[in-house]
């Protein structure tokens, strides 16, 4: 059974942003005329899902006050320090109310095939704790890094120079109790599926760009026109 709740990742500093997040959030950064909250919020819709949560921490009124419109939106608000991407997702569990959950960065978009639909085709349970939607080095724009994670002939993944993590997953949550720290990134629990065999990955079927620095809007805009796609 697919999982019903997403976890938007919203609260962030955009330092990369440089002067364009100095009195604006990341999320609220338009691309070809919509604020990258609302591109993620939209493929959210587009999959039906039930529940939705949207952490926030830096200008978190502003966010907030975004999202005021979408009376399906929960808030997660991260005060007084930022949690990272671990310790935000354990703080929204009581809100999430679920497991395993979709997690969803809100700083990139996407053409072709849902990822989020995408990932609850792949998801099987008995074999995965985490799956993880992966984009192919030459339809990653916006993203200069070697990779982040190769898959076997099963989807079974080991870290190395393959695919970019793409910012989208299922994964499941028990673990997270066993943490102490606040603050901590979900990396943790993806060495623990690694070690245990249990992380997998799925290719996206499609095109996706990074708009986590100013470069990236004007190739995620040229991306979205469908003027460069592959």
């Amino acid at each position: 059974m697919r999982p019903s709740a997403v976890m938007l990742f919203a609260a962030g500093r955009g330092t990369r942003m440089g002067a364009l997040t100095a009195a604006r959030p990341k999320p609220l950064i338009e691309v070809a005329g919509r604020a990258l909250i609302d591109h993620a919020l939209a493929l959210v819709e587009e999959a039906g899902l039930e529940r939705i949560v949207v952490n926030t921490h830096y200008l978190a009124d502003q966010v907030e006050s975004h999202l005021a419109g979408h009376p399906a939106v929960r808030i997660s608000r991260e005060a007084p320090e930022l949690l990272d991407t671990g310790g935000g997702l354990k703080q929204a569990l009581p809100l999430l109310a679920t497991d395993p959950v979709f997690t969803l960065n809100s700083d990139a978009v996407w053409t072709g095939r849902n990822p989020l639909l995408q990932l609850a085709e792949a998801w099987d349970p008995a074999r995965m704790d985490g799956l993880l939607l992966l984009v192919p080095r030459k339809a990653a724009h916006g993203h200069k890094g070697a990779g982040d994670f190769v898959a076997d002939a099963a989807g079974r993944l080991c870290r190395g120079a393959g695919e970019i993590y793409s910012g989208a997953q299922i994964i499941k949550t028990q673990a997270l109790a066993e943490m102490p720290d606040p603050a901590f990134s979900l990396n943790r629990l993806w060495d623990r599926m690694l070690e245990s065999r249990r992380l997998y990955g799925v290719s996206h079927a499609g095109a996706w760009c990074d708009v986590g620095h100013p470069e990236g809007i004007a190739e995620a805009a040229t991306l979205l026109a469908g003027m460069d796609d592959v």
